[in-house]
């Protein structure tokens, strides 16, 4: 069976996509569990027997609650410095009032990355350390069925009111007797979604018919993200969230009475806010929230306050059971915050420890075999049993200042056992399924040897070859690979001690995935045997030679291996753009000197330009005595590079052309200095920052203003008329979104007050987006079923990548619309300037391209957190969360610059197929002939003809030439860094820098594996036409 290099990139991407799937399965599973809840929470363990055999404690049913009332406000994307610090005194004075003289207790709670919101609801309401790959679900929350805190009060009776962000209701469906939810993905809405939360305040502080109240506010957490920490908005908001602690708090100690139980407020953020305003990631604005407990049952602060303590954030869940009197969810792995329990006897306290120390020996002795060789299973029994000796004391009556010390001992002995086993149980929050790992790992690597082992054919004239089909499958390797690897599956599914992802699967599905490795295996082995074949015979012609090889392929290659090998270390996955910054500033240089060799070498070589022209074309011209014929040249050697640029040399334009590197080195340096990205220089201020603080509006608006107009010029060149109006009426609604929802101005607006929500402005965008690419898509369909033009196809391919453009200018914030404006003049400046006058072949294009593409992916703000993953792109144009739409957005506003550089290499690669056909069409009819040498002049037609048609070929394969080195550039990284994250798996920063990196290289896989489809249908006729 025949194949072309298009088909094999996209189906190999396709296989390693699915490869990683499986990986990512098996890396990010669940968190250490325990048992299953099953019925209502039963009597907690009895205190620890005391020795011998005399008095008997009766303390074994759970404590009752500490508190009549608790009210937990949740004020989203709260840092700490928000209340701790200078902010916080000038815009909370009530909460810094009571912070310092009140009684209340203050923690500087950390949260474990990923900081976004649905991962921390869990962490707080449950204890437990959700699975990283809880981000990916964050944006549509399903029920929690883990144990939890409110799971808990629900079935001891406990009435519960929720009001805010809609993810509690959908993390505990009907868990509440009363909820109103707001959706948290408007995130340009400030004021409405907390106003909602507010307006039940009045109304549900004046009643007695519930237990627990939680408020979860959002207004701060989407100012962060239009605006980040420093806007002028914050100040206001942290004044709001004030008055309605300040309300909250008041209302609470005037519903108290001297025989009931005190309240509890307590005040905390579910994750913090990076300097560019959004979370994910594991700075330290992300992880460091405040945590206040605030009750009258506290004592009064008299002292001067100082710096708060840190807790995990996991603690919440256990100190709030205490407080309640409920049972500590079995999962938590938080320890009891005793500050807050403080004021209870020294036995209560005792019982409090003693209840939490059991509960984390239960989780500990279900998820470790040997867990009595643990250190904090050691250290709580040694605790128990001086628990057990400071109870027979007690009940003995001894008052005595021993009975004093050893309860301190004790409290101290239970502290550190409580300490040591939450981080022996943190350590273990995630048991990788190696099975699914090692399956997703060997499909990865077979893709990518299979790629390798392809090069020599893929990148041939024809980039075709041919399969063995039948004797890789159906042969006795290939049964015995299946039965063996059937066999080992068995084995392992049968003894695994935890289940597996890829053993829950049916056995189909597990028997079509052996299949599927034992075939690659066989196309592997048959690939190998072809090149030991083949080296056997004499080599003729050979594509590629080591002396052929220029500066600018040299570069490339270690450029790209280079780039491979620094995934190997933390410092170079966060600081990742530096290297792309580095890598194209170099390939500037070297083309730089390319472009001044073949200048200088043109004056050298220019007499003799005529006579390499004709010996390349099999010495035509001295056949003929008609020295008058234009004969075209195929240019196939080296020195037919130099000689064939002599056109553009000679031109006008030259001079631009030598000055084009240079050129865009300095588009680059001011790229970089518009968005900091990374972690150790991302605190710095930089051009962005200064464009969106609000006295900068107007600067604001006079440069995305210019950025659109020039997107306009630079983007309409090659489009239809519909399309260029259409081009400019979306630039305008472009604009006009952006100045309803307040981020820049008309000329004419003297206030920045929200004119709208921009829905109408976003989808007036949207239709003409749709309408450019529809444009596009049936000049594309036209061209492959009806006339088979390939300027057609060229032009299709043209206004669809201009839709997609426009859509990118709608996606982007309007600081970010000058990366889109490089962008564009860096592809015309490298179009026009650079690739054709030095005749670069398609693979050096494609890498050219997919260098840029990186880079581009970091000049936008990008980094390898979470953090920086703009989610307000995924909801523009949409009034509620609406799935695959926001998806959809969010992945295409974040991998932007990759896919449109991907997309601008097919249609280059498709407008130079197209410009050959028109020029061999001119070519022959346009010779100059004299009367006695006609039929010479028809001899040379034909042969014109025919080596226009070799040409042809050689051109339309550079498609699929640019398909495969493509998907080849982006297999070698992901499968490399798959055996680094494996054999990573324990290292320090696996979660906060290796497991992000890891979810960036697996999407981009995702969307690199659609791109090569594009590029495989764009490719599907070129063998036809040759032939016709």
């Amino acid at each position: 069976m025949r194949l072309r290099a298009g088909v094999l990139a996209a189906g190999c991407l396709l296989l390693q996509a699915m490869g990683v799937a499986i990986f990512l399965r098996g890396f990010f599973p669940t968190a250490v569990r325990a048992r299953p809840r099953g019925g209502p929470p039963g009597d907690g363990p009895a205190e620890p027997a005391p020795p011998g055999s005399g008095a008997v404690s009766n303390w074994s049913a759970v404590p009752p609650p500490l508190f009549r009332r608790v009210v937990l406000v949740l004020i989203d994307a709260l840092r700490q410095d928000f209340v701790f610090g200078p902010k916080g005194k000038q815009f909370m004075p009530y909460a810094t009032q009571v912070i310092e003289k009140g009684t209340s207790y203050s923690f500087v709670a950390e949260a474990k990355p990923p900081t976004v919101t649905m991962p921390r609801i869990k962490a707080l309401m449950t204890g437990s350390i959700p699975g990283f790959i809880d981000v990916v679900v964050n944006l549509n929350s399903p029920a929690l069925l883990d144990d939890n805190l409110i799971w808990q009060a629900k079935t001891a009776g406990k009435r519960i009111i929720f009001y805010g962000d809609d993810t509690w209701v959908k993390l505990f469906p009907k868990h509440f007797v009363e909820y109103d939810g707001t959706t948290s993905f408007f995130v340009s809405d400030f004021t409405e979604v907390d106003d909602n939360v507010t307006r039940h305040l009045d109304r549900v502080l004046k009643r007695e018919d519930w237990d627990l109240l939680i408020l979860h506010y959002l207004g701060l957490d989407h100012i962060g993200h239009v605006t980040g920490p420093n806007s002028p908005l914050v100040g206001p908001k942290l004044r709001e969230m004030d008055n309605i602690l300040k309300k909250i708090h008041i209302s609470l100690l005037s519903k108290e009475g001297e025989a009931s139980l005190p309240s509890l407020l307590v005040v905390c953020g579910d994750h913090g806010m990076s300097e560019t305003g959004s979370h994910g990631g594991s700075s330290e604005g992300e992880v460091h929230t405040p945590l206040l407990f605030i009750s009258s049952a506290f004592e009064k602060r008299s002292g001067p306050l100082t710096q708060p303590e840190l807790v995990q954030q996991t603690d919440l869940a256990s100190t709030l059971a205490v407080g309640l009197g409920l049972p500590i969810s079995r999962n938590s792995v938080g320890t009891l915050i005793l500050p807050v329990v403080g004021g209870k006897t020294m036995r209560e306290q005792l019982r409090f420890l003693h209840l939490n120390g059991f509960q984390l020996s239960r989780l500990l002795e279900e998820n470790t075999p040997a867990y009595e060789k643990d250190p904090g299973y050691e250290q709580f029994k040694i605790a128990e049993k001086s628990h057990g000796n400071w109870i027979k004391l007690y009940l003995e009556g001894n008052n005595s200042e021993i009975l004093m010390n050893l309860g301190k001992k004790v409290l101290k002995q239970y502290l550190e056992a409580l300490k040591t086993l939450s981080a022996s149980l943190s350590k273990q929050v995630a048991q990788y399924d190696m099975y699914s790992m090692m399956v997703g790992t060997v499909i990865v690597m077979e893709v990518l040897v299979l790629l390798l082992l392809s090069v020599p054919k893929a990148l041939s004239s024809r980039a075709e070859f041919e399969v063995p089909l039948s004797p890789s499958l159906f042969s006795l390797l290939f049964y015995l690979m299946c039965l063996v690897l059937c066999a080992v599956h068995v084995i392992v599914c049968t003894s695994a001690e935890s289940l597996c992802y890829f053993c829950s699967m049916s056995w189909l599905t597990a028997l079509g995935v052996m299949m599927l490795i034992s075939a690659l295996m066989c196309g592997i082995l048959s690939a190998i045997g072809k090149i030991l074949e083949n080296s056997r015979l004499p080599v003729k012609n050979p594509v590629v030679s080591s002396s052929s090889w220029s500066e600018v392929d040299v570069l490339m290659l270690a450029g790209t291996i280079g780039h491979v090998l620094s995934l190997g270390a933390s410092s170079f996955i966060e600081e990742e753009h530096q290297t792309w910054y580095f890598l194209i500033n170099t390939l500037c240089l070297a083309l730089c000197q390319e472009l001044c060799r073949n200048y200088f070498l043109l004056k050298e070589c220019d007499p003799q330009h005529g006579i390499s022209l004709k010996q390349n074309f099999d010495s035509i011209g001295e056949a003929s005595d008609c020295k008058s014929i234009d004969v075209p040249a195929p240019g196939n050697s080296k020195l037919d590079k130099v000689a064939s640029s002599a056109e553009f040399i000679k031109g006008s334009d030259k001079w631009i052309s030598l000055a084009s590197p240079w050129i865009i080195l300095i588009c680059c340096r001011l790229l970089r200095s518009l968005n900091q990205t990374g972690v150790q220089w991302a605190h710095r201020p930089d051009f962005g920052h200064w464009l969106t603080s609000s006295e900068h509006k107007s600067e604001l608006s006079f440069l995305a203003a210019v950025s659109l107009v020039m997107i306009f010029f630079l983007v309409q060149r090659r489009c239809s008329l519909v399309s260029k109006i259409a081009m400019a009426l979306g630039l305008l609604g472009v604009y006009s979104y952006r100045a309803a929802i307040g981020n820049v101005v008309f000329p004419w607006q003297h206030d920045s007050k929200d004119i709208s929500k921009g829905i109408t402005e976003a989808r007036f965008v949207y239709v003409f987006v749709l309408g450019i690419v529809f444009t596009g898509t049936k000049d594309l369909l036209k061209s492959q079923v009806i006339s088979a033009d390939s300027s057609v196809k060229s032009t299709g391919l043209w206004e669809v990548y201009s839709g997609l453009v426009l859509l990118a200018a709608l996606l982007f914030r309007p600081h970010n619309l000058p990366v889109l404006v490089f962008c564009l003049l860096i592809q015309t400046m490298m179009t026009k300037y650079i690739w054709r006058p030095l005749k670069c072949d398609a693979a050096q294009i494609t890498i050219m391209h997919y260098w840029f593409g990186q880079a581009f992916f970091y000049f936008q703000g990008n980094s390898n957190g979470i953090a920086t993953v703009d989610v307000s792109a995924g909801f523009v144009g949409l009034e509620s969360y609406v799935e695959i739409p926001a998806i959809f957005l969010t992945a295409f506003a974040t991998y932007a610059g990759p896919l449109l550089w991907a997309i601008h290499l097919l249609c280059y690669l498709s407008s130079e197929v197209s410009r050959f056909c028109a020029r061999a069409l001119e070519g022959p009819q346009e010779m100059k002939l004299s009367g006695n040498c006609l039929m010479e002049a028809l001899a040379i037609r034909e042969k014109c003809i025919k080596t226009q048609k070799l040409l042809h070929l050689r051109n339309a394969a550079a498609v699929g030439h640019g398909c495969f080195c493509y998907a080849l550039m982006r297999s070698i990284p992901v499968a490399v860094y798959i055996l680094l994250v494996t054999g990573l798996r324990y290292h320090l920063f696996i979660w906060s820098v290796f497991s992000p990196k890891l979810l960036y290289e697996g999407v981009h896989v995702f969307i690199t594996a659609a791109i090569c489809l594009f590029f495989t249908a764009m490719d599907q006729n070129h063998s036809q036409k040759v032939q016709d």
